[in-house]
C-alpha cells in the first residue's frame, strides 16, 4: 500500500506551506505571547478554502479529500498549532455532524456559512464533570411543544467565544444514560445562552477556550441534529474524524519542533563543531524522524480508509495516540537539543513543547484512545 501523497497533494502542501509561511508564521509568537484570536488570518485561509475542505462544492466547500485535508492541517499546525485547531473544530468538529445528520434546510442555514468561512462553529461536549465519561453529562433538555429548553454548562470549549453557530449535546432523557442524549445547533446570541471568560493555558493561546452556560435556552426543533436519543452515537463519530484533524496538527507540530531541532544542531557550536557532529545529537534527531514519519503511516492510513467509507475508529485511535505522544516526544527533545536557550521564549520551540501537550488530551485523552484500541481488537 503506498502513502505516498499524490503529485495533487503534494502541490497543495506547497501551497498551503508557502501561505501559512507567509501569512500565519508571522503572527505565531505575539498571538501566543498575547493570547489573542487571529481574526485577521480567518478570511485568509477561508479564501484558500481551508475552512471547509473535505465537503462538497455545491455546499460551499472544498471538495477535496480527507488524506489532502489533513496534509493541509500539518502546514497550517507546523506554521501556528493555534491556526491549526481553528480550521480542525471548524472542519471536523462543527461541519461534519452537521453535513452527516443535518437535513437540508440545516446544511443551507448553518453548514454553508462555515465551510465558506463567513461564520465558525464550534462542538459542546465537555463538561465540568463528563469529559471522558460522557454519560456522566448533566446539561438537560427538555422538549416544550415545538421547542426544546436546554440547561446546564460546557467546559473547554475551543472556539466558543468566536464561534457563531455551536453544535451542543444534553440529556433530553434521563433515564436513557447515553442512549437518551439528543444534539442540537444553537445561534449565538440565544436568551439564556452565555460565554464565559476564556481560560488561561499552558499552549494553544490564540484559539481560545471558554466555559458556555445555558439558562431556560429555548431551541425550536427545528434545531434539533439528527434524531431524539442520537446525540452520543452523532459525538462518537464526529471525534473520530476530530482525532485525525488533532493527528494532523501533532505531525505538523513534530515537524516544526524537528526543523527547528535540525536547523540548530548545525548551526550551534560547541568543543569546535556544530552539535549536529556529535553522536548523542544525531542519535537524538534520528529518532525523531522515526516518529515523525510513523505518524505520518498511521495518519494516513486512517484518512484513506475514511476516505474509503470504511470503519476507522481503532486507526484514528491509533493515528491519535502515536502522533500526539511524539509530538510531545520531539518538541521535548528539541527543547533539550537547544538547551539553555530552548528554556527561553525567543526561541519557537518552547511554544512547540507547550503546544504539544494538549494533542495528548482533547478529543481524547491517550489514555482513552488506549481503551478504544483495545475495545476494537477485543470485539472482533
Amino acid at each position: 500500500m503506498d502513502f505516498r501523497p499524490s503529485a495533487d497533494q503534494e502541490l497543495i502542501r506547497k501551497t498551503v506551506r508557502e501561505f501559512a509561511d507567509r501569512e500565519i508564521r508571522p503572527l505565531a509568537k505575539a498571538i501566543d505571547r498575547d493570547h489573542r484570536y487571529p481574526a485577521e488570518s480567518i478570511p485568509k485561509m477561508a479564501g484558500l478554502g481551508l475552512l471547509g475542505m473535505n465537503y462538497p462544492q455545491e455546499l460551499g466547500g472544498a471538495g477535496t479529500d480527507m488524506v489532502t485535508y489533513c496534509i493541509a492541517m500539518e502546514e497550517v499546525s507546523r506554521a501556528c498549532a493555534s491556526h491549526g485547531v481553528i480550521m480542525t473544530v471548524n472542519n471536523s468538529l462543527a461541519a461534519w455532524p452537521i453535513y452527516t445528520f443535518g437535513n437540508a434546510a440545516q446544511k443551507e442555514k448553518f453548514l454553508r456559512p462555515m465551510l465558506q468561512g463567513t461564520k465558525l462553529g464550534c462542538f459542546g461536549l465537555t463538561e465540568p464533570q463528563a469529559g471522558s465519561d460522557v454519560v456522566s453529562m448533566r446539561s438537560t433538555a427538555v422538549k416544550k411543544g415545538g421547542k426544546w429548553v436546554l440547561n446546564g454548562q460546557k467546559l473547554f470549549i475551543t472556539l466558543g467565544g468566536p464561534a457563531d453557530t455551536y453544535v451542543v449535546f444534553a440529556q433530553s432523557d434521563p433515564k436513557a444514560a447515553h442512549r437518551g442524549q439528543t444534539a442540537f445547533i444553537l445561534d449565538k446570541g440565544m436568551k439564556g445562552f452565555e460565554i464565559g471568560r476564556p481560560e488561561d493555558k499552558l499552549g494553544i493561546c490564540a484559539a481560545p477556550s471558554v466555559p458556555l452556560f445555558f439558562h431556560d435556552v429555548e431551541v425550536p426543533d427545528e434545531n434539533r441534529l439528527g434524531k431524539e436519543g442520537e446525540g452520543f452515537k452523532i459525538a462518537m463519530q464526529t471525534l473520530d474524524g476530530g482525532r485525525l484533524g488533532i493527528a494532523s496538527q501533532a505531525v505538523g507540530i513534530a515537524q516544526a519542533a524537528f526543523d527547528e531541532a535540525l536547523a540548530y544542531a548545525k548551526s550551534r557550536t560547541q568543543f569546535g563543531h556544530p552539535i549536529g557532529h556529535h553522536q548523542a545529537v544525531q542519535f537524538a534527531l534520528s529518532d525523531m524522524w522515526v516518529q515523525l514519519e510513523a505518524s505520518r503511516v498511521l495518519l494516513y492510513r486512517a484518512a484513506q480508509m475514511k476516505d474509503r467509507v470504511e470503519r476507522f475508529t481503532k486507526e484514528a485511535a491509533m493515528a491519535k495516540l502515536y502522533a500526539s505522544e511524539a509530538a510531545m516526544a520531539l518538541s521535548t527533545k528539541a527543547v533539550q537539543i537547544h538547551g539553555g536557550n530552548g528554556y527561553i521564549k525567543d526561541y519557537v520551540v518552547e511554544r512547540l513543547m507547550r503546544d504539544a501537550k494538549i494533542t495528548e488530551i482533547y478529543e481524547g485523552t491517550s489514555e482513552i484512545q488506549r481503551l478504544v484500541i483495545a475495545r476494537e481488537e477485543l470485539e472482533r
